[in-house]
């Protein structure tokens, strides 16, 4: 104001003066007037400059820090006075209105002109390098699908970026984007931030006491009744035995307590394993997960599992709960909050294929992103484990016998050296599961799946008063669960071992009646039986310790070659194999089997394993080995790959 004032006196003085100023007057006032231009001016800029550095230091990260720090896991911030006495002054109100003017021109310019960087990842100051963090996490979160699964490709694919990058993704993801890079097979294990502190024990208790409180905290309805049966005998032995030993030791395997007196005709049970076993089935039943999650099982569950990292067992059981959980999508939310997702990352890249496949199965069941299909307990897929870009064309299913599972039976032969050895990582020399190891490699346009029906509670059963589970009982078990895997959306060749073929042309019958099942008969293309007993088995005519020690005894019963049951099914399915032009083919052993040091039997012999159509290949092995291959070019799983390629040709090539 007062150089406006200035001029104006100046500019009305040369403008009334009634005689010819002097040139040396005319021209001082000239400079006066250059002179306060010029300092205004020049005072203006360096206060504009000096809030144009102060703005950016506020709103840009600490290079220098970061790059000290890069290598940890964790990113500096400045920290900001509380001291209001420090907030005081016109300059600092006229600073906070100049970076509010500021933010308000950034929020117009990306709005207009798209900014990538619009939203919450405006800033002033970025560097190059961390464009593509921020760029693929605003990616990830897009209402479209197809950009979102890219982005999480992409991430997966980047090898190149600092531990504090990854640990940006980390913090910044939402839970999609979690699980689709958990079950990406090339994402860093820095994707996955550390799980949540667990919450302290109570005072004057343990895991295997709250353990036992969870599964009494549970409804004893809707289970079977030797679910029911067990589930009360482990909480009355198991509130028992913690009693007495108040204040011991008590870990599974350990020496820390005898076990209890009424378990020691059960092979290596405890009373957790009881409580463990009796949750799963729980599991199974959506309310009762409800409860768990209310209850804290999430928490006890993750505490156990990693006390117990060398008892492959114990770990199984808990990771079938967790998968049985997460097929209910409105716990997903709490599976991921309780770090659940962060473990199942780092058990995927296990190199063992079961603790892998329990993995793979969880996951799949959180990513409804990718996967439309619901694993339920017993249904593993072995290829692919993973997010894939392959098309799947076929499914190709496993199917063991009543005392196999299903990972181990179809392992490859054991020899001296490779039980000696033990080698888990070297494939090529020997697998634990030849379907995932050489037959995804083969054949990488199938879906492999791996089943088994529960036999964790075998030994349970042996002593339940109730009514033991027939075929019939187990064939619809297990074809409702296949069913909601998506087996018969695709062409299907079965595999099975022993009494999983009768299971097998258990349930295609019984899909034959059910046009909601229709599907499964319409898209099965061929069946392998390894030794299966389809006129019966010699087995019945052994002693009943002899028969028990191989199957349950109702089972056994159906194995009689004068069972109306087992005679019944051959007929049946017979029919409905020629009417369908079912491809098959059979093998057969022509060894003995050594049960103990004293018995030798074979199993099934070569009329049993007659179907009656198909080929029927002997082969000179035992009952145990007739579905293991002693390498991956021996006769046994060439055939079987043929078979599989001759009979998915026409749907392979599609």
């Amino acid at each position: 104001m007062s150089l406006a004032a200035y001029c104006v006196i100046c500019c009305r003085r040369i403008g009334t003066s009634t005689s010819p100023p002097k040139s040396d007057t005319y021209w001082r006032d000239i400079r006066n007037i250059i002179k306060f231009t010029g300092s205004l001016i020049l005072g203006g800029s360096l206060f504009l400059t000096y809030e144009v550095l102060a703005l950016k230091k506020a709103l840009a990260l600490d290079t220098q820090v970061v790059e000290r720090e890069k290598m940890k896991s964790y990113i500096y911030v400045h920290t900001v006075s509380l001291d209001k006495g420090e907030n005081h002054g016109i300059a600092w109100q006229a600073r906070k209105e100049l970076h509010k003017a500021v933010r308000k021109v950034l929020a117009t310019s990306a709005k207009i002109l798209r900014n990538p960087f619009a939203d919450a990842f405006s800033t002033v100051d970025i560097e190059d390098h961390e464009c593509a963090v921020w760029l693929l996490l605003r990616k990830s979160k897009s209402d479209d699908k197809t950009a979102r699964l890219e982005a999480v490709r992409e991430m997966s694919e980047t090898h190149h970026w600092h531990d504090y990058q990854y640990r940006i993704i980390a913090q910044a993801c939402d839970p999609k984007t979690l699980i689709g890079l958990a079950r990406s097979k090339e994402s860093d294990l820095r994707f996955f931030l550390l799980p949540p502190p667990l919450p302290c024990l109570k005072e004057d208790s343990s895991t295997e006491e709250e353990l036992r409180q969870l599964l009494a905290s549970l409804p004893q309805t809707e289970l079977d009744e030797c679910i029911q049966y067990f589930t009360s005998l482990a909480l009355s032995e198991s509130s028992q035995s913690l009693a007495a030993q108040k204040g011991g030791l008590w870990c599974f395997g350990g020496n820390g307590l005898p076990y209890a007196e009424s378990f020691g005709e059960v092979p290596s049970a405890t009373v957790e394993m009881f409580c463990l076993e009796a949750i799963v089935k729980h599991s199974e039943i959506s309310t009762h997960c409800d409860k768990i999650e209310a209850n804290g099982g999430l928490q006890l569950l993750q505490r156990l599992y990693r006390l117990h990292k060398d008892c492959p067992k114990v770990q199984r059981n808990i990771m079938r709960i967790i998968g049985n959980m997460a097929l209910n999508e409105h716990l997903h939310s709490s599976i991921v909050r309780s770090g659940w997702v962060s473990i199942m990352a780092e058990a995927m890249k296990s190199h063992h294929i079961m603790e892998a496949s329990h993995a793979a199965r969880i996951l799949a069941n959180l990513d409804r992103e990718t996967v439309q299909e619901k694993y339920q307990d017993g249904v593993y897929v072995l290829h692919p484990q993973y997010r894939t870009s392959q098309p799947i064309k076929a499914d190709v299913l496993f199917i063991h016998g009543l005392m196999g599972a299903a990972f181990k039976t179809w392992r490859q032969q054991d020899s001296e050296q490779a039980v000696i050895e033990k080698p888990t990582e070297d494939e090529d020399r020997y697998t634990t599961c030849w379907p995932k190891t050489w037959l995804a490699k083969d054949c990488p346009a199938l879906r492999i799946i791996s089943v088994e029906y529960d036999t964790s509670l075998s030994d349970w059963r042996a002593r339940c008063p109730m009514e033991r589970r027939s075929i019939a009982f187990r064939s619809n078990e297990l074809l409702r669960k296949l069913r909601a895997a998506g087996v018969g959306d695709r062409p299907v060749v079965w595999i099975s071992h022993s009494m999983g073929g009768l299971l097998v042309k258990k349930m295609l019958l019984e899909a034959s009646k059910k046009p909601e099942m229709s599907t499964v008969i319409n898209n099965t293309r061929g069946i392998i039986f390894y030794s299966v007993p389809h006129h019966g088995s010699h087995l019945a005519e052994y002693s009943v310790n002899v028969r028990y020690l191989l199957f349950p005894s109702l089972e056994v019963k159906e194995l009689s070659k004068d069972s109306p049951a087992l005679k019944k099914l051959q007929d049946d399915f017979l029919e409905l194999a020629k009417d369908k032009n079912f491809q098959v083919l059979n093998f057969v052993e022509t060894l003995p089997t050594y049960i103990g040091s004293m018995i030798k039997l074979h199993v099934v012999p070569v009329e049993s394993a007659d179907l009656g159509i198909g080929d029927l290949i002997p082969v000179d092995v035992n009952h145990l080995n007739i579905c293991k291959p002693k390498k991956k070019d021996a006769f046994l799983y060439q055939r079987t790959l043929q078979f599989i390629r001759e009979t998915l040709a026409k749907d392979l090539e599609n």
